[in-house]
């Protein structure tokens, strides 16, 4: 019977979604996965996050309490990282200001779409390759990476 009142304080209490960065976390996963379901967080960083700010990387995010969950979303959405290096992070050296930043969500997508209509604006030998749909990493392209072409051979009506 005791039992049975601790697990019902303990639903009563638990978070199941747990909101950090405009993304639902799921409140049964522990804290360390949790933050790595965030599109711009990765394993490596998510425990980085948990061992800077003190955390226990086991717990389940729905049991942490109302001030920690605070203190997780003021930490990733802060965008600049202080305190951590620089190749954690995944935009560095800002093309506008130079600034180190780690950017969340909806933020990153909307950064990578800007950087590269600005590759594309400005000429340079990435943005060209872009435009025009070709490989840009120096992959080679005479026998791969035929996407989209006519199959077979179409000869002229005379």
């Amino acid at each position: 019977m005791a039992d049975d009142k601790k697990v019902a304080e303990k639903k009563e209490d638990f978070l199941y979604i747990v909101r950090i960065g405009s993304k639902d976390l799921d409140g049964e996963r522990n804290v360390k996965n949790a933050l790595a379901d965030l599109k711009g967080i990765g394993d490596r960083l998510s425990m980085i996050i948990v061992k800077k700010l003190g955390l226990d990387p086991t717990k389940k995010i729905g049991d942490m309490k109302e001030p920690e969950i605070e203190k997780i979303r003021e930490f990733v959405e802060s965008k600049s990282y202080e305190g951590l290096p620089d190749w954690v992070l995944n935009h560095r050296n800002e093309i506008i200001s130079g600034e180190d930043m780690n950017l969340i969500s909806n933020d990153l997508t909307v950064q990578l779409q800007e950087d590269l209509n600005f590759m594309k604006k400005m000429k340079s030998y990435k943005g060209v390759r872009h435009e025009t749909g070709h490989k840009v990493r120096g992959q080679r392209t005479k026998a791969n990476g035929r996407h989209g072409l006519a199959i077979g051979v179409v000869k002229k009506k005379e």
